[in-house]
């Protein structure tokens, strides 16, 4: 190895250990105890060095934010093979449960990446909940297994910003090999799936938090039987 490749070895190596320092100590202190200053304490650094690898405080967290994003989207592919793609209401399924478990083992990565603040933007790109989501979700539409509004029935105030929605994920899904024609996504489709994410987050959401307005002694079976209604609304049992 030349002393070229050496060095670009190192860098790579430190760099990675300085993004599992960060995420370390986001697990263990919360994201305010992720600092330049905590994270070249632990490392045995200056905190100045650290600028060597990363352009601010927020390009580090965008970087660790990424690192969690991927090992989400892993987890959510891992649960998907399991179930045939001749069973996309399985697959909705699979991916519901695999979004809750990871965030109530990772409360605090489900923090940084889905609950900060829009003031505070990270930057997760692409979201790997949705892209994992919207791939299931585009094979039913495809396999038209859902049951949705009529696009006359969509609340107009919100049209506009449902075509724009649809318009992104169609070329989204392009991006990734999912030709979706638009007749099969029409606007009510975009609306039913914005509506499917909103409370599925929200629940999630409320879980992790320990929001919940009462003592709630069996999530899961709360989380079941939510899941369990979406699917009869839009059709898929």
């Amino acid at each position: 190895m030349t002393q070229a490749a050496r060095r670009d070895r190192n860098r790579v190596d430190t760099d990675q250990s300085i993004r599992t320092v960060a995420r370390t100590l986001l697990v263990s202190r919360g994201r305010q105890g992720v600092t330049l200053r905590a994270i070249a304490r632990e490392m045995g650094i200056t905190a100045p060095a650290l600028y060597r690898y990363y352009d601010s405080f927020e390009d580090l967290i965008r970087h660790v934010c990424t690192d969690i994003c991927a090992d989400l989207a892993a987890e959510l592919a891992a649960g998907l093979a399991a179930v045939p793609d001749e069973d996309p209401p399985g697959q909705v399924f699979a991916v519901c449960r695999g979004f809750r478990a990871w965030a109530v083992r990772h409360p605090q990565e489900f923090s940084l990446v889905f609950a900060t603040p829009a003031s505070q933007p990270v930057d997760c790109a692409p979201d790997p909940f949705g892209q994992v989501f919207l791939t299931v979700a585009a094979r039913v539409l495809a396999a038209q297994h859902l049951a949705v509004p009529a696009d006359q029935d969509v609340p107009e105030k919100l049209r506009g910003d449902l075509a724009e929605f649809r318009a992104a994920l169609i070329t989204t899904l392009a991006e990734t090999g999912i030709d979706l024609p638009e007749h099969l996504f029409p606007l009510g489709a975009a609306y039913t799936m914005l509506r499917f994410w909103v409370r599925l987050y929200g629940q999630v959401a409320l879980e992790v938090f320990g929001r919940f307005p009462s003592p709630v002694s069996a999530p899961e079976l709360l989380f079941e039987t939510m899941v369990a209604e979406l699917a009869t609304e839009i059709g898929l049992t």
